[in-house]
């Protein structure tokens, strides 16, 4: 009896696979001559299949701004949301394509960006990777490229970071952190050494967000640099720049 138990098991979840459990997936019908069906998620993927006017085809996943479908004869592919734009439900009215909002900004992890700037009055151009601990609680790994002209330096650092509502589409937000500058002198009159020093920061700055995934962000920035000279620098930075979220 258990084995007659579990072959009907195996079956039912063979059925599931199948067919059945396609049920769960929204369905939308094509309304166009054709929509094109990629092999990845991306205009640089080549183009493999034609779906033609009328035929069902299932959404199975969304990934930026594609989304994974399935036609009726089982093939699979990616198909950019603007091309979902004319598809109708069963019913035949027209499909209103999910999209990214708010929402799902206020519930981002992963995020990063690119900004530029003035770093103790050189040029600084800086990349970030942050991970939302909370809606409120970030941290950052910061690298920044600062081109002057005496002297270049590399900075690393980490930071914490406290955003105030993270509910609105305009927030304040403050910033605490540490790290490592190298500088590399371009004197070449008299004898230069490059040198690497610790330092900490605290700023503040705001973000706004744009839409779909991106976000304008602006922010001012104080630095103490912990020289071996005994006379520890201070560096005034602030930029601005892009970020998305993911």
């Amino acid at each position: 009896m258990r084995r007659l138990s579990l072959i009907v098991l195996l079956a039912q979840l063979w059925l599931c696979r199948a067919s059945l459990c396609e049920e769960q997936y929204q369905k939308v019908v094509i309304d166009d001559p054709f929509i094109e069906l990629h092999t990845g998620p991306g205009r640089g993927y080549p183009v493999f299949y034609i779906a033609e006017r009328g035929e069902q085809i299932s959404l199975l996943k969304e990934k930026t701004e594609w989304y994974k479908v399935q036609i009726e004869r089982g093939k699979q592919g990616w198909v950019h949301r603007d091309q979902l734009k004319t598809t109708l439900n069963l019913d035949g009215e027209l499909f209103n394509v999910p999209g990214l909002d708010f929402a799902d900004y206020a519930k981002r992890r992963w995020e990063s960006g690119i900004l530029y700037g003035s770093f103790g009055g050189a040029d600084g151009i800086s990349a970030y990777g942050s991970y939302n601990v909370t809606q409120n609680l970030a941290t950052e790994l910061w690298i920044t490229q600062v081109l002057g002209p005496y002297s270049d330096a590399t900075v690393a650092n980490v930071n914490i970071v406290h955003i105030m509502f993270p509910e609105w589409r305009v927030t304040p937000f403050f910033t605490l952190g540490a790290g490592a500058i190298h500088t590399k002198p371009k004197a070449t009159l008299v004898a230069t050494v490059d040198r690497t020093d610790s330092l900490a920061h605290v700023g503040f700055g705001v973000r706004t967000y744009l839409t779909r995934r991106f976000i304008f962000r602006a922010e001012y920035k104080t630095y103490v640099v912990f020289t071996s000279r005994n006379d520890n620098e201070e560096i005034r930075e602030w930029k601005a720049g892009l970020s998305f979220f993911f």
